[in-house]
């Protein structure tokens, strides 16, 4: 796998998944590793990541309950969903 290196050192692998950004100003990707990060839409600064145990094939995806907004994404065989605040 290929990896790109970031701003400070911080080496994450190229996405897999494809990217999504947000109006917020943020980016998320992830890998083949099971690798699902956040980046300023600005800077490219890693701003949050999580290891979901899995590979992560399908797009990231958007969308809104209750006012709030939600990213979702598949890893393996699971639907993790995470709330933006």
């Amino acid at each position: 796998m290929k990896e790109i290196m970031l701003l400070e050192g911080i080496v994450i692998q190229i996405p897999w998944s494809g990217v999504m950004a947000t109006a917020g100003g943020l980016v998320f990707g992830g890998s083949m590793e099971g690798n699902f990060y956040a980046l300023d839409a600005r800077t490219g600064k890693p701003l949050w990541d999580f290891q979901t145990g899995a590979e992560m094939y399908s797009n990231i995806m958007s969308f809104e309950v209750d006012g709030k907004q939600r990213i979702a994404v598949t890893s393996g065989h699971a639907l993790i969903v995470f709330g933006l605040e």
